[in-house]
């Protein structure tokens, strides 16, 4: 297990999440600039900027700027800025709650409104003329509204990050991030739509309703087993694809991450043994998205332990898992289901794993501890014993992030004017995301690509759009008034 001294050097890595900015009053000594940046080093924080905003004869104001690793050591090292002779912290503003002071995102005109006749064509009496055209021709909406380009990220905040059922308002931040996702990766609007209510039916009507607006659903944050019935419900209600990225968006990171580990250990999947902790929405789909794509030896474990057919204390879901899962019969606990596995995949509950387990892995062992912000094992111990590790931290190499598919698949979702989601598609969107890395770039460090990779959403859109099959195009009246 991890030593006390070596856990608390690695929890001193710093974070741009916990970053801060302290306005200082100080001397006029030409020391105190180093003296500054020296206490902040030895508090364990990153100086990333340091400013002097004004200057007095008997006074400077600095603003001193820092990453720290999370919020109590950020306020340890303004106490120790304090400890300084003739130094005043004033004021400490926290940098990530500056950049959400009147939210992340916003709504702007795409046509100008600079006269009447501006006016009279984006609106009355132009609007109407459009609008009647649309009634007559209602297949034509998606190509004179935004709604060929919108999505709406539905969430009832019962499952936000992981913090859990923190309600729709708390929520607001996080589906504002993932708007502002959409927007940066596909140019895709997509709105927060965040429900004060955990009853499904409700859920679902709502969507229901909204629905005209919108050309895709994308569910976020919905605790489990909840989320799997809203998500069946809306497809089988709605025209437009319905999206549950916690599910489906990890399933098909991993599986393009896994593609490239197996590829560079030179494993075919249907040989792979593989181990899923956490039976949740997303153990869920990465297990029926590996068994589609050619998996075969594929083994639950939640806190039931492993998840075997024979065992008749099960729970609906976990019977459901099982019954599709563990075709050699294991039983026993998380550490009896490594043995041999030559794949742990972790998207349950941090720290439940030792990093000496690893050694009674596979010959060459492929670790990807998901569980944010922290994982199931010691990410920093992981690397030193598996010979490909993943997490879903920023701070190690090969971080699954669903930003790698999710603006990708809605793009050719509705480019396509796709009315579903399919399996195909989800494996097509796997594949494209892990041909992006080359066999010249394939190493231990990089089985994944970055989510700022150039044209990943435009790879992945291509994907999916293959897969709808193309209809006849059919003209309206209203479409061929822009023709």
């Amino acid at each position: 297990m991890t030593s006390v001294s070596e856990s608390k050097n690695r929890a001193r890595a710093t974070a741009a999440s916990y970053s801060i900015t302290m306005r200082i009053h100080a001397g006029t000594d030409p020391a105190v600039i180093g003296a500054l940046a020296m206490k902040v080093a030895d508090g364990g924080g990153i100086t990333t900027a340091l400013d002097i905003v004004d200057s007095h004869p008997d006074r400077l104001v600095i603003d001193l700027t820092c990453s720290a690793s999370n919020a109590d050591h950020a306020g340890e090292i303004v106490d120790a800025v304090e400890t300084l002779e003739g130094v005043h912290v004033h004021k400490v503003s926290d940098r990530v709650f500056l950049l959400h002071l009147g939210g992340k995102i916003s709504v702007e005109s795409k046509v100008p409104m600079r006269n009447r006749q501006d006016l009279a064509m984006a609106y009355t009496p132009g609007v109407g003329r459009v609008s009647q055209a649309l009634f007559e021709h209602p297949e034509d909406v998606g190509r004179l509204t935004i709604k060929g380009n919108s999505v709406a990220v539905v969430t009832d905040g019962t499952a936000v990050l992981g913090l859990g059922d923190i309600g729709p308002m708390a929520a607001l931040p996080v589906m504002e991030g993932k708007a502002a996702l959409f927007k940066r990766f596909a140019d895709i609007d997509a709105w927060p739509i965040c429900l004060d209510t955990k009853d499904v039916d409700e859920i679902v009507r709502t969507v229901e309703l909204i629905a005209p607006g919108f050309g895709g659903i994308n569910l976020e944050d919905i605790s489990s087993p909840r989320c799997f019935e809203v998500e069946a419900k809306l497809r089988e209600r709605l025209s437009i694809p319905v999206f549950h990225d916690d599910q489906h968006g990890t399933a098909i990171v991993v599986l393009a991450a896994l593609t490239n580990a197996l590829r560079l250990i030179d494993k075919p999947l249907p040989d792979a043994k593989i181990l899923v902790s956490g039976g949740g929405a997303a153990g869920s789909a990465i297990v029926q998205l590996l068994l589609a794509a050619g998996a075969v030896d594929v083994t639950v474990s939640d806190r039931a332990g492993l998840l075997n057919k024979a065992d008749d204390t099960l729970t609906p879901a976990w019977k459901s898992l099982a019954e599709k899962t563990n075709p050699r019969g294991l039983t026993g606990t998380l550490r009896h289901g490594l043995q041999g596995a030559d794949v742990f995949i972790g998207v349950s509950a941090p720290n439940i794993m030792d990093a000496d387990w690893i050694d009674e892995m596979g010959e060459k062992p492929i670790v990807f501890a998901l569980a944010n912000p922290d994982p199931e094992v010691d990410i920093y111990l992981a690397t030193q014993k598996a010979t490909v590790t993943a997490s879903g931290r920023s701070d190690y190499p090969n971080q699954i992030n669903n930003v790698l598919a999710f603006p990708g698949v809605f793009r050719g979702l509705l480019d396509a004017r796709a009315t579903d989601v399919t399996t195909e598609m989800l494996i097509k969107a796997a594949e494209a995301i892990a041909s992006v890395v080359t066999d010249e770039q394939l190493n231990a460090n990089y089985i994944i690509p970055s989510v700022f990779q150039p044209d990943m959403a435009k790879t992945v859109a291509k994907a999916i759009v293959d897969c709808v099959p193309k209809a006849p195009a059919a003209k309206s009246a209203a479409t061929s008034a822009i023709d």
